[in-house]
């Protein structure tokens, strides 16, 4: 396979390893052998075929040149407010960057200048989304443009204002306005059919998406148990969980949209067998506990802060047979295993998967089993 080469790779900041991806896959072993060796061994990353054009969530910052007074549209550099200029990234997908580039070209048309642009590609399905965000509620002349940008890519499905006047980090404001479609796409994921809204999180590499789920359902043994998934987010893993085995699935979140969303996904699939509760997983669990209520298994995705002792103290207290830890950071991992480890359980497999090639980051999925 051949290796690319990235001209924006000094200036961005989007990738941080400039190297050959052998070498990315070595470089990021060495870090799991460090981090969480002592736990025990560390399998093979699972790295991926094709590690180019993976990110199917595209967004890009649009400003006008001071100098030449063109609209121009890219990222923004690492720790900065700086918008790098960029057509075409390596990492990201092929057919959001070249919506992204007619947008800028829409824009001098019809006069106006989004803050962002916002692209979801379900690989699976081929279904497309394009929000478009703006400081102002008004879009001039915002039917011409759907119109113009449909026969420019007329396998775009769903197309969405939103609107952000606010001067914040955030993408996406708290009002949106669907201009074409239903507002939101599908993705397909180990059988299962999933709702991708604007504002729901998704797993950004579709491939290794597939790959990380099936190693964290192996690694739960599913076989006819009560599972409890928290920080369930839209329920993608824990509608997994209840479609492969599991008896009974628990669902645990606190952000209400996802609550929402992960009962809309419940119902897509037919899936019967979870319920979703909108609460604290700390709270909710430390109930469990203190009712003497028992799951056989406990799955947890935290976010790159991991867990928190109170956290673990509460699942330690539930005793479940089976703990799957899903990790986006090995760091906050190791921190947490530190813990969790001297409360009786026992590591009993580690796996990385390399979800963002040419970054530094590392999903690792590891199994740990309640032990006297």
């Amino acid at each position: 396979m051949p290796e690319k080469k990235c001209k924006f790779y000094k200036k961005c900041g989007g990738c941080q390893l400039d190297m050959p991806y052998e070498a990315q896959l070595e470089y990021k072993m060495k870090l799991e052998q460090k981090l969480l060796g002592k736990f025990g061994n560390v399998s093979p990353i699972i790295g991926m075929y094709y590690p180019y054009h993976y990110r199917n969530k595209v967004q890009a910052a649009f400003y006008k040149d001071a100098r030449s007074g063109q609209i121009l549209s890219g990222v923004y550099q690492s720790n900065s407010k700086k918008i790098v200029p960029v057509d075409t990234c390596m990492i990201e997908d092929k057919k959001a960057d070249e919506i992204i580039q007619t947008i800028r070209k829409l824009t001098k048309d019809f006069r106006f200048l989004p803050r962002h642009v916002l692209v979801k590609h379900s690989p699976n399905t081929n279904e497309i989304m394009v929000v478009v965000v703006t400081d102002s509620p008004i879009l001039p002349a915002k039917k011409n443009f759907c119109k113009a940008l449909k026969k420019a890519h007329p396998e775009i499905t769903t197309i969405i204002h939103n609107i952000n006047p606010y001067d914040t980090s955030l993408v996406l404001g708290p009002r949106e306005e669907i201009l074409f479609g239903l507002g939101y796409i599908t993705d397909k994921l180990l059988g299962c059919t999933f709702r991708i809204s604007a504002k729901s999180f998704y797993q950004i590499n579709s491939t290794q998406t597939e790959k990380l789920y099936t190693t964290a359902l192996k690694y739960a043994d599913l076989n006819n148990k009560t599972v409890l998934d928290a920080y369930c987010g839209t329920g993608t893993i824990g509608i997994l969980a209840a479609k492969h085995g599991a008896a009974q699935v628990i669902g645990v979140e606190l952000e209400k949209s996802a609550v929402k969303d992960a009962i809309q996904n419940a119902k897509q699939n037919q899936i019967k067998n979870i319920h979703f509760c909108n609460a604290d997983a700390t709270e909710f669990i430390t109930e469990l506990a203190q009712n003497k209520e028992t799951v056989d298994v406990v799955i947890l995705d935290p976010p790159r802060a991991g867990s928190t002792e109170a956290f673990l103290d509460a699942v330690a207290a539930l005793s479940p047979q089976k703990i799957v830890y899903v990790s986006c950071n090995p760091e906050t991992l190791q921190r947490d295993l530190d813990y969790i480890t001297k409360k009786h359980y026992k590591v009993t497999a580690i796996q990385p998967v390399d979800m963002f090639p040419h970054t530094t980051h590392i999903e690792t999925v590891v199994s740990l089993d309640f032990c006297i």
